[in-house]
């Protein structure tokens, strides 16, 4: 699996197995399929209520701590100085691990909050309890408050990133400040499977549509995070890395942006 240094030096594994809304069982079946097949990253957070399932994964896979990259997020309501470093510690526990790889703020809630969990998250950063951290759906403006307080930059930022919404200004952004995009739905939720175009790029490189999009945007230097509960999915997502694509395919491609959203917009976000 190809991996990516982050600005603290730390690598991770460019595809990862996103886990939202994936609940007991499943969730547990998925993870455990991802990792026997090769997948060392695995995504979740506390509001999925699906943390003690993957840590039970992770645990009856038998793949060694430190093999894995494990992230999970901070949730809004938690958010603060107090209420963080609490919230990581019940997030810990539930994945029975002794650290997490990578912890995130989930959505921007505000200078002062963003402020207060960061501090938080910093300190618990310098224990080695945290590997990395970073922020999830955080708009330039956003980033920018968090810098005027933060003593550590963010590794990463885990935003919406598919070929509807490609993100390139945030990535132009993100790249000057050495903070890596992390896409989450990069298919679209499904939406981009019964798309003529990407069929047809699909249909020449003998490859599915998945391939196909997550393709698009590792080739950006984007880690992407596909979810399925299907093995044959989390089998086949995989698999991009031994074909390459064209500068037609690229055309084609580029020119799917419709800026449409699936998820909140994060300068609108209510929850």
């Amino acid at each position: 699996m190809q991996r990516i240094t982050l600005n603290n030096g730390i690598d991770i594994p460019i595809i990862g197995l996103g886990t939202f809304r994936a609940k007991e069982k499943d969730v547990y079946n998925a993870v455990k399929t991802a990792l026997d097949s090769g997948y060392r990253h695995i995504d979740t957070a506390m509001i999925y209520g699906n943390e003690v399932e993957v840590g039970r994964a992770i645990k009856d896979s038998g793949v060694p701590r430190e093999e894995l990259f494990i992230t999970t997020k901070l949730w809004n309501s938690d958010q603060g100085y107090e209420t963080t470093k609490k919230a990581f510690d019940d997030s810990l526990k539930k994945l029975g691990l002794e650290y997490i790889d990578l912890y995130l703020i989930h959505w921007y809630k505000g200078e002062e909050k963003a402020a207060d969990s960061w501090k938080a998250m910093e300190e618990l950063y310098e224990t080695g309890h945290i590997k990395s951290i970073g922020v999830s759906n955080f708009n330039v403006n956003h980033i920018e408050d968090l810098l005027k307080t933060a003593k550590i930059k963010p590794v990463i930022n885990q935003v919406e990133i598919h070929l509807g919404l490609p993100q390139y200004n945030l990535q132009k952004y993100c790249e000057s400040m050495e903070i890596k995009l992390e896409a989450y739905a990069p298919m679209q939720s499904g939406g981009i499977f019964a798309n003529e175009d990407i069929k047809k790029i699909a249909q020449k490189h003998n490859k599915t549509i998945a391939n196909i999009a997550l393709k698009f945007l590792v080739d950006r230097g984007i880690i992407v995070l596909p979810k399925s509960i299907k093995e044959e999915r989390i089998l086949n997502n995989k698999n991009i890395f031994d074909f390459s694509l064209d500068e037609n395919d690229q055309i084609i491609l580029e020119k799917q942006c419709n800026g449409m959203r699936l998820f909140p917009d994060p300068d609108n976000c209510s929850f």
